[in-house]
């Protein structure tokens, strides 16, 4: 007899088929996110579980998942999870590091671009038939050739933009937990990275230690020309104070894929013109979504066979 695994939302079919091959699979018939309660019904029972970052795995779905032997998480992070309670009873945590690096990166600069480059309010007066000809006034933006991008958190996604940021001729610098030694890129303290950038970038995990790492003394640190692109964990920007800064002139512009409340964001965001607000789509790539649905897949199946997972957030439990 297949063990059991819960999915909480439908995945490609290909990587669904896979896991077909070693589980008798159960998945949320409805494209949304379930509730708790929803997820406690559905894992009672079951061996594993497949589920998303939006997915909240609590003391109360452990209580009721009493037989599972492995949570899957399509994602690269694992905040959904309660971590001390997965790891006191010994169950695994995978992840899907790695995968989602490139297409992140690309929409950090994306957001970057379309801020400074005042993209989505341009197209917005384009559709609307107001552009009457060239102007020598209309929307003007901020260049982003040679100015200085300052990155808070030098992984993998941070490493990737500040990539791509040397084709612009940017000086890079950037903050982290220790100075990394990264060729033509300068480690600096979160201050001075402020002070300085001219794009502040955040790809920094979400910890007690980062919640509300960009709040109302920060932001009044950076210039007054500056933009404050998010693509990491909405946490990790006060949004209220955010607001502010962008409604009274504090810094120029703001680009966000991830939201404080997500998916609800703070009122008053969605009027102004100088913010680019995206659905959380920093992965959302055919390439990516698929490979990380596949990785996914083949860490519950190796930990289900007694192997070793790709990727694991407390490997403490295998012993």
């Amino acid at each position: 007899m297949k063990p059991s695994i819960f999915v909480t939302r439908a995945l490609p079919e290909s990587s669904l088929n896979k896991l077909r091959m070693y589980f008798e699979v159960f998945i949320n018939p409805d494209d949304r996110v379930l509730e708790k309660q929803e997820i406690i019904n559905h894992i009672k029972n079951k061996d594993a579980l497949l589920c998303l970052l939006t997915d909240t795995i609590d003391k109360a779905v452990f209580n009721a998942g009493n037989h599972l032997k492995v949570i899957s998480n399509y994602a690269v992070g694992f905040n959904n999870i309660d971590m001390n309670e997965a790891t006191k009873r010994k169950i695994p945590v995978c992840i899907t590091p790695g995968i989602l690096t490139n297409a992140t990166a690309d929409l950090t600069w994306a957001l970057i671009l379309s801020v400074a480059r005042k993209i989505v309010v341009s197209d917005k007066f384009t559709r609307a038939g107001l552009f009457k000809g060239w102007a020598p006034n209309l929307f003007l933006g901020s260049d982003i050739a040679n100015k200085t991008l300052g990155i808070v958190g030098m992984g993998r996604i941070g490493s990737a933009v500040a990539k791509r940021a040397r084709g612009f001729d940017m000086r890079i610098i950037y903050t982290a937990r220790s100075d990394k030694n990264i060729p033509d890129a300068q480690f600096v303290s979160l201050n001075e990275l402020l002070e300085i950038s001219d794009v502040v970038s955040l790809h920094t995990p979400l910890t007690p230690e980062t919640q509300h790492l960009i709040d109302e003394a920060q932001l009044k640190q950076m210039k007054k020309t500056a933009y404050l692109i998010n693509t990491t964990r909405g946490p990790v920007v006060n949004e209220k104070a955010l607001l502010h800064a962008l409604k009274t002139g504090v810094i120029a512009g703001a680009g966000l894929d991830v939201y404080e409340e997500e998916p609800a964001i703070t009122p008053g965001l969605t009027a102004l013109d100088n913010v680019v607000l995206l659905p959380h789509i920093g992965s959302a790539t055919v390439e990516t979504r698929t490979n990380m649905a596949v990785l996914a897949v083949e860490n519950a199946i190796a930990i289900l066979q007694g192997k070793k997972p790709h990727a694991i957030a407390n490997p403490e439990v295998l012993g």
